[in-house]
């Protein structure tokens, strides 16, 4: 026997009048699955209320983040990828940045932009892994370069925000050499005592990793973050060992010393006004 039922046979909702919520009001947390309202992330800077989890943004979010009332100047906006290589695996490397810009609204996979943090001027690149994976090819490490150089000539700190696949396989070499080419560029940072800040998080891998995401003066980065060369499938099949519990993750770095902190997203902002604040 059901506990309620109709006093009138045939009453529906008519489509039209249901009600639903608008796309994009609501999301689920990746970790533990609960409905999170769209205003209520931005409010939190993008972490579960619930769980705390740090849901993966990119630069527009971060620059929010960071940035005193989001004003800034974005730097080299127009730099674009070319083929030197005519590649082609499923469709020709072309076509795919065109897509990924197409459906990103970006050039390609970072955005360097210079403003106030707390009223501290600092040069600020971030990476986007919606492009293309966050992967490092010749744009990627032009604009990290030439950012060093603004640095150099305003003499003001910089930082890297760093997610990221690692290299771009479309541009082979060209992107392998970006590593040598940023590591070069920070090392001149460091001779001018400019500092330079990096901000690991969740992924940052491959050849990023092996370059400019770890030369930081200090190195910083978002709890849960996954952060290694190789990965962890790979590295277990090649050393033929099971891999200790919550390898490569931020805290295991951090107790491994490759890490100087972590720090939760919502309290990034102050930490980083912190430090300019002492290396003014």
């Amino acid at each position: 026997m059901s506990w309620f039922k109709r006093n009138k046979a045939g009453i529906k909702t008519a489509t039209e009048h249901k009600k639903e919520a608008p796309d994009g009001m609501w999301n689920k947390c990746p970790s533990c699955k609960k409905p999170l309202l769209n205003i209520e992330q931005i409010e939190n800077n993008y972490v579960c209320q619930y769980c705390d989890y740090h849901i993966r943004i990119g630069s527009a979010q971060y620059f929010s983040i960071l940035f005193d009332d989001n004003e800034f100047t974005e730097l080299f906006p127009n730099l674009v990828s070319g083929d030197p290589l005519n590649f082609v695996d499923s469709k020709p490397y072309p076509e795919r940045l065109a897509q990924s810009q197409a459906k990103t609204g970006l050039k390609d996979a970072i955005r360097c932009g210079v403003g106030k943090v707390n009223g501290h001027e600092i040069v600020i690149a971030c990476m986007d892994f919606n492009f293309i994976g966050g992967s490092m090819g010749s744009v990627v490490g032009e604009k990290i370069a030439r950012s060093i150089d603004y640095s150099l000539e305003h003499k003001i700190p910089f930082m890297i925000i760093s997610k990221s696949g690692g290299a771009r396989m479309m541009e082979a070499a060209f992107s392998l050499m970006q590593m040598a080419k940023t590591s070069a560029k920070l090392a001149l940072l460091n001779e001018a005592k400019i500092p330079y800040i990096c901000l690991l998080t969740d992924p940052t891998t491959g050849g990023v990793t092996a370059s400019f995401a770890m030369l930081g003066d200090i190195n910083i980065a978002e709890p849960g973050a996954l952060i290694g060369f190789a990965g962890p499938r790979v590295i277990k099949e090649t050393i033929k060992k099971d891999l200790p519990k919550g390898f490569q993750t931020s805290e295991f770095l951090l107790e491994h010393g490759f890490l100087d902190f972590i720090v939760d997203r919502r309290n990034l902002k102050e930490k980083l006004s912190s430090f300019l604040g002492m290396v003014k």
